[in-house]
């Protein structure tokens, strides 16, 4: 028979660990305004999944493991909107921008609401017309109110447009351009809240091309916000996204504010997948792999002979998601799957990456942040095996997409890079 902790001892353990985790990141007080200043200190949630973790590892006996959930909960992550009538969201970020302003930090929120989410597919869901969306959106707003808060705005919904889904989805592209409104509403509606800081998602390294992703941002009215996000729920190496987020902030520059016969031209930038060899349409397809960093000196050639340095006033700034990009990704060894693999779902092998913070040392990124909760789902993977419901990387059925996944969670720490460690705000 095994030894149970006793309740008294669970509860006055958690206490201790659940009060440490409120210590904030950063010890420098965060000041007003759109822009992210250095120093910001963000809001730590003492009821996160991870410190939920800590109490049901100890009592399970699970020393290690809470130990393990302890320092993830010490850190601060995103908190996602995803439904609601809009007087439930505006109520839900009101009390969370209460709690963030009581302990003197600055939460960072995920609106993903967006209707047609995601193709349908494993993270579907939104709301059920523009109409609604946009009242939904208004009353996030109006939850934040005067207060300090992060929004990064839509994940994946410029990435993968109504009309990238597939070629009977938005046969007119009325949907697509519903979707544009919807996200220049939103800008226009949380930039109106005087200390909101917004950032527009633009998919990740992988996905979209530069002039692409540029386009798009444009389309969606991101020189009205602080600017854009990238690598969210994705396991790109946080260099390789830097990269990337600066070229596509040189290609916004170059065909907004740079030679006068580039301007409207963002189809001209150089691409990740460019080389004087291949065609610059930015498509998977063309002689240079998507995944071959070593061909990207020819975009940054291009970058150099055509934007120059470009004044760093003008150009516009963004975060990246390094919640699981310590590892860099996974290829699967070749001839394993013959289908996709879903690199993207719940890969094995991944670890933390960079620590949230807003003293990133590069100059265009505002900040690194845990946008994906750490330890939630992909969804239910199974590497496109025809009829499979088991992930053959795990042996199991994955959770859906958002669930907690505890055994994910303690990988990803345990896999950190760096190294995970308790955060004591110091």
């Amino acid at each position: 028979m095994s030894r149970r902790i006793p309740p008294l001892l669970v509860c006055t353990g958690a206490a201790a660990l659940l009060a440490v985790l409120a210590v904030p990141v950063q010890a420098q007080a965060a000041t007003g305004g759109h822009t992210l200043p250095a120093g910001t200190r963000f809001y730590v949630d003492p009821r996160s999944d991870a410190a939920k973790q800590v109490v049901s590892d100890l009592r399970d006996h699970d020393l290690a493991g809470a130990a393990a959930m302890a320092e993830l909960a010490s850190w601060p992550e995103a908190q996602w909107f995803t439904d609601g009538t809009p007087q439930q969201v505006g109520d839900q970020v009101h009390r969370l921008a209460a709690r963030a302003a009581g302990s003197g930090t600055v939460p960072v929120m995920v609106a993903y609401n967006i209707p047609g989410r995601d193709c349908s597919q494993y993270s579907s869901g939104g709301a059920q017309s523009d109409a609604a969306y946009q009242a939904w959106i208004a009353g996030l707003a109006q939850g934040i109110g005067r207060s300090r808060a992060v929004v990064i705005l839509e994940p994946d919904a410029l990435a993968n447009l109504p009309s990238d889904c597939s070629p009977t989805t938005d046969p007119t592209g009325a949907l697509t351009a519903g979707r544009l409104a919807d996200l220049r509403y939103a800008v226009d509606v949380l930039e109106q809240q005087p200390n909101t800081t917004v950032y527009l998602d633009a998919g990740n390294s992988h996905w979209q091309s530069v002039g692409t992703a540029a386009q798009r941002l444009l389309q969606a009215g991101v020189e009205k916000t602080q600017g854009f996000s990238l690598n969210v729920s994705n396991f790109f190496g946080t260099d390789r996204t830097d990269h990337y987020g600066t070229w596509v902030s040189d290609c916004l520059w170059y065909a907004t504010k740079g030679p006068a016969a580039a301007h409207g031209h963002t189809d001209w930038c150089a691409s990740q997948y460019y080389s004087p060899a291949a065609p610059n349409d930015g498509l998977p397809g063309d002689s240079v792999n998507a995944d071959d960093t070593g061909t990207w000196h020819w975009t940054d050639q291009w970058f150099q002979q055509n934007t120059g340095t470009a004044p760093a006033d003008q150009l516009t700034h963004f975060v990246v998601d390094t919640s699981r990009d310590g590892q860099g990704g996974w290829t699967p060894p070749a001839g394993k799957y013959s289908g996709d693999p879903q690199v993207w779902c719940n890969p094995p092998g991944q670890g933390i990456g960079d620590r949230p913070t807003a003293d990133t040392g590069v100059p265009l990124v505002d900040a690194y942040l845990w946008i994906k909760t750490v330890g939630q789902s992909d969804g239910q993977c199974n590497r496109s095996i025809p009829g499979g419901t088991i992930d053959p990387e795990y042996g199991v059925v994955d959770p859906a997409a958002g669930t907690w996944w505890p055994a994910q969670a303690v990988s990803l720490v345990r896999n950190a890079n760096p190294p995970l460690t308790f955060n004591t705000g110091r």
